[in-house]
């Protein structure tokens, strides 16, 4: 990873969040770009609250464990597709797919004084969702949501362990300041992250 200190980046890309009847709540990331290049990951919260991430590579993993806070880390083999309304998620004897609807609130790139200032008091009261603000290791985030798609049906299997019906209400997962849409969503967005100048090298 290189030395990211008191510098600023961003990745794009589709965000996927879903919680299922067995307490596990998934949000997928599909990221087309990044200062890694393209990767894929999913932070998992199960019915314990024990937080795990799941990356694609070593990179993948250092780049999002050093700003978000997670109990356990997973650098496995994982292909997840999200194109338009459908993620597909296979993984190490864990598999997802998720069909949303049509694409809602179209958002034209903005300004992040936009985001920081009109964007965050709507979204937290309308989505219940922070677009602004500091991780616990100190990196400022912009999220800018493209567009939200609800979804519409979901399934989820971890090896022989179906994880049931699709839960409407997500609970917070708690890994940052900020928690996907209460309700399961598939959002195109473009995350900004600016590291402080004190920020550790990896």
């Amino acid at each position: 990873m290189p030395n990211n200190r008191g510098s600023r980046t961003f990745v794009e890309g589709t965000v996927s969040s879903v919680a299922f009847a067995s307490g596990d709540r998934f949000v997928i990331g599909c990221w087309s770009q990044s200062p890694i290049g393209p990767f894929n990951d999913i932070m998992w919260i199960d019915g314990s609250g024990l937080r795990t991430l799941i990356a694609c590579t070593q990179d993948a993993a250092d780049l999002i464990s050093n700003i978000y806070h997670f109990d356990h880390v997973m650098v496995t083999p994982l292909n997840v597709q999200s194109e338009g309304s459908i993620t597909i998620v296979k993984s190490s004897g864990l598999e997802i797919r998720i069909n949303g609807g049509r694409l809602r609130s179209f958002l034209p790139p903005r300004p992040l004084a936009v985001t920081r200032y009109v964007e965050a008091p709507l979204a937290r009261w309308l989505m219940g969702v922070e677009t602004y603000g500091s991780t616990p290791s100190g990196v400022t985030e912009w999220y800018q949501a493209r567009g939200w798609r609800r979804v519409n049906s979901a399934g989820a299997r971890w090896g022989s362990r179906d994880l049931g019906e699709l839960v409407e209400d997500l609970r917070p997962i708690a890994v940052g300041f900020s928690n996907p849409p209460k309700l399961a969503s598939i959002v195109p967005i473009k995350v900004t992250i600016e590291y402080p100048v004190e920020f550790p090298t990896v």
